[in-house]
C-alpha cells in the first residue's frame, strides 16, 4: 500500500508555438519536468506533512514516477485570460483525509480561481464531516462556518493564471500538488 506522507505544491506558466511544448515550459516554470507525472485524484492523505516546493523538488529524481494532482488550461487566443488552481481542505484530525479540488476556466481572474477551488476542496470535506453550510452564500461566509465548527482547519489554494500569448502562441497554465513517499 502507497499512502504519500509529504506534498508540496508549484504553479507555472509556458508559451511556445506548439501545444505540448507550451505544456512542456510550464512544467519547467514548476520545476516537475523531470518526473513522469501520475494524475491521481483530489484526497489528502492522512497525517501528510506540507513541505516547501523547495525542499520538495529537492526529492524528485529524473524518470521519476510521481503522484499529482493537476488543474492545466491552455489557449493560443491572443489576451484570453485562463488561469488553473488547486484548493486545498485539511481536517483538524490530522488522523482523517482532506480534499484538493482543481479548477481551471477562461475568463477568470487569479483570486477568483482560486476562491472557487478553495471552497471546492472546503465543501467536500465539509460534506465528508458532516459540516452544515448554505451553499447559496459566497465563499468567505462558507469559509467561517467551516472554520469556526472546529472540523476544518485550514484552506488556501495555489493559482497560476496568464494572459493569451498577443502573437497567438500556446499559453499553458499549471497548478501542482505533488505527492511524495
Amino acid at each position: 500500500m502507497y499512502i504519500p506522507t509529504k506534498i508540496f505544491f508549484t504553479k507555472g506558466v509556458g508559451r511556445h508555438k506548439d501545444y505540448l511544448s507550451s505544456f512542456e515550459l510550464a512544467l519547467r516554470n514548476a520545476g516537475v519536468e523531470i518526473c513522469n507525472l501520475v494524475n491521481v485524484s483530489s484526497i489528502f492523505p492522512p497525517g501528510c506533512k506540507r513541505i516547501s516546493k523547495e525542499e520538495g523538488l529537492k526529492e524528485l529524481s529524473p524518470g521519476q514516477i510521481t503522484f499529482a494532482v493537476m488543474a492545466r488550461n491552455a489557449t493560443n487566443e491572443p489576451n484570453r485570460l485562463i488561469s488553473a488552481s488547486i484548493g486545498v481542505a485539511i481536517p483538524a484530525d490530522n488522523t482523517q483525509h482532506g480534499y484538493l479540488s482543481e479548477h481551471h476556466p477562461f475568463g477568470v481572474t487569479e483570486r477568483n480561481t482560486g476562491d472557487y477551488a478553495e471552497d471546492l476542496a472546503a465543501q467536500m470535506l465539509a460534506t465528508t464531516l458532516g459540516v452544515e453550510f448554505n451553499s447559496d452564500v459566497d465563499w468567505n461566509e462558507r469559509e467561517q462556518v467551516f472554520k469556526m465548527s472546529g472540523k476544518i482547519v485550514k484552506t488556501f489554494n495555489i493559482t497560476q493564471s496568464a494572459e493569451g500569448d498577443k502573437n497567438g502562441l500556446w499559453t499553458t497554465v499549471i497548478a501542482v500538488a505533488i505527492l511524495l513517499p
